[in-house]
């Protein structure tokens, strides 16, 4: 009997239910390759996970989402929300439950926990490269990723094998299969410098042309919800008059800043403005969103569900989901099978070729 086996942490349960039944597909079986546990709480809000089966000589996938919100318990009769702190503990409970008794274990971890603290200035944490190290002190053998902030936090396990994917096919498959589109009046534009090699990505692969980027300008004299606050976006690039615009970024927090992006572009004549992200957060909610949307600031935004997305959202017009659990469960059977990841990571998609060529 194959010994591919999943654990699906409560936060990741849509996804890890989509990916287990592919995985069944792909190897052609009936059984359900998920393991159970239980993640216990107690009212204190000390915790434990309990795996329900053997994990002896099986090759674990564990799959987490550390962005999920909505899972709640109760302390000292409080309801709190499970933070990514929270989320992060659990899987190190999950590891220390396996007891090193799999024939391996790989983390499987889309949003990558603490990825936006990657870097540091002065007397401050670097938590993403803390808690790599502990996963792998832990036991894990491979961390997957989709789309990371910065790859170059890798470096804090330099031995240790990180593999970074991205959806960038599958949402630019639902891009122009769903939307009216002309590559030679469209332009990506990258919100600021750090997301500018994601927008040339995106530029590539849909054929059209690079249109600039805007400088964030920063106050740096005083932090608002743990960052500095941004005074005026510059554009600079090419003239977006009358263009379709294509906004890139890897991930969308509050989204007050890509809100501002297309506030600018539209100022400067800006057609249609369609933004990506593979992750969106809302973390102040959707209602600057469903202003912005009922004001004509942009058209759409297109997403994954490689992370949780509150369900307020997913029923609106302006959202567009792209699914990736088949993607996922095809990486997880190659790691699984030992088979080569160049494949994957160098796809190409026969859609976007014929858009980029034809259109």
């Amino acid at each position: 009997m194959d010994n591919l086996k999943l654990i699906v942490m409560e936060n990741c349960k849509d996804l890890g239910e989509k990916v287990n039944k592919h995985l069944q597909e792909i190897v052609s079986t009936n059984e359900d390759l998920r393991i159970p546990i239980d993640e216990v709480k107690f009212n204190n809000g000390e915790g434990k996970v309990v795996i329900k089966e053997s994990v002896r000589k099986k090759d674990i996938f564990i799959l987490t989402d550390p962005m999920n919100h909505s899972i709640t318990y109760k302390m000292y009769n409080y309801l709190n929300h499970k933070s990514p702190d929270d989320h992060f503990v659990d899987v190190i409970r999950t590891l220390c439950a396996i007891r090193n008794q799999a024939e391996r274990v790989s983390l499987v971890m889309p949003f990558l926990y603490a990825s936006r603290q990657h870097k540091r200035d002065g007397r401050e944490s670097l938590d993403c490269a803390v808690a790599l190290q502990e996963f792998i002190h832990q036991g894990v053998k491979n961390i997957i990723t989709f789309d990371v902030h910065d790859s170059n936090v890798q470096n804090a396990i330099p031995s240790s094998s990180f593999d970074n994917f991205y959806p960038t096919n599958i949402i630019l498959e639902k891009f122009v299969t769903e939307e009216d589109i002309d590559k030679n009046n469209l332009l990506a534009v990258s919100p600021d410098n750090g997301a500018l090699k994601r927008t040339r990505f995106f530029a590539n692969m849909l054929g059209c042309e690079l249109g600039g980027h805007f400088e964030k300008h920063r106050d740096v004299y005083h932090v608002i919800d743990g960052k500095n606050p941004i005074l005026e976006h510059e554009y600079i690039g090419k003239d977006v008059s009358d263009k379709d615009i294509v906004i890139v970024d890897d991930m969308i927090s509050s989204g007050e800043s890509m809100l501002d992006v297309a506030r600018e572009l539209k100022k400067r004549g800006a057609n249609r403005i369609y933004m990506f992200s593979a992750y969106v957060m809302f973390t102040k909610g959707i209602v600057v969103f469903d202003k912005a949307y009922k004001e004509g600031l942009f058209e759409k935004v297109f997403t994954t569900n490689l992370s949780y997305i509150m369900d307020e959202a997913k029923d609106r017009d302006w959202i567009t989901i792209a699914d990736c659990s088949e993607y996922l469960a095809k990486i997880i059977y190659t790691f699984h099978i030992g088979g080569s990841i160049s494949p994957i990571l160098s796809a190409t998609s026969k859609v976007l070729e014929d858009f980029a060529h034809n259109n």
